[in-house]
């Protein structure tokens, strides 16, 4: 398995429309894996913690103006 960190440095390597891409990947494989199993934990967890980042995000963007 590849290392957390070396996840990072490839994520912080790509322009920022492959980053998105790597992003919107993810989300559309989550999605399926709730297309096919409604309850799983995993994609639960991800689709919760990615609504987390966003408004996090959205709010320091707003105390930051």
């Amino acid at each position: 398995m590849v290392k957390s960190d070396e996840i990072w440095d490839a994520l912080g390597e790509l322009p920022a429309e492959e980053a998105l891409h790597v992003i919107t990947k993810l989300f559309f494989m989550y999605e399926e894996e709730l297309s096919r199993q409604p309850s799983s934990p995993e994609a639960l967890t991800f689709f919760k913690r990615l609504s987390a980042a966003i408004s996090q995000t959205s709010q320091c963007n707003l105390n930051r103006r």
